[in-house]
């Protein structure tokens, strides 16, 4: 079996991959903007947000328990990658 060079395979993937974005506080922006949205999301949508473990000052952080937040925030991680990307396409970023 032929023993195949790591770059080869992976040249075509990394053509394809758009150019990442170095941080500024537009950026982070972006980012915060993308998590409260998703925090809105999750509050309005969660059937039971303040079952199980709770989160130390509950009241700053809309009543979402622990789960229910990380469900949030990696959904307005998911949506703040795109904004990102997106913004960053169109020379915005």
């Amino acid at each position: 079996m032929e023993r195949l060079e790591s770059g080869s395979m992976l040249a075509p993937l990394l053509a394809i991959a758009p150019a990442s974005v170095s941080w500024s506080p537009k950026v982070a922006l972006v980012m915060i903007i993308c998590n409260v949205i998703a925090i809105a999301i999750g509050k309005a949508t969660i059937k039971q947000p303040n079952t199980g473990l709770q989160l130390p000052n509950a009241a700053m952080f809309g009543g979402l328990s622990h789960g229910a937040m990380l469900g949030t925030l990696s959904l307005g991680h998911i949506f703040g990658i795109g904004a990102i990307q997106g913004l960053a396409a169109r020379g915005v970023l």
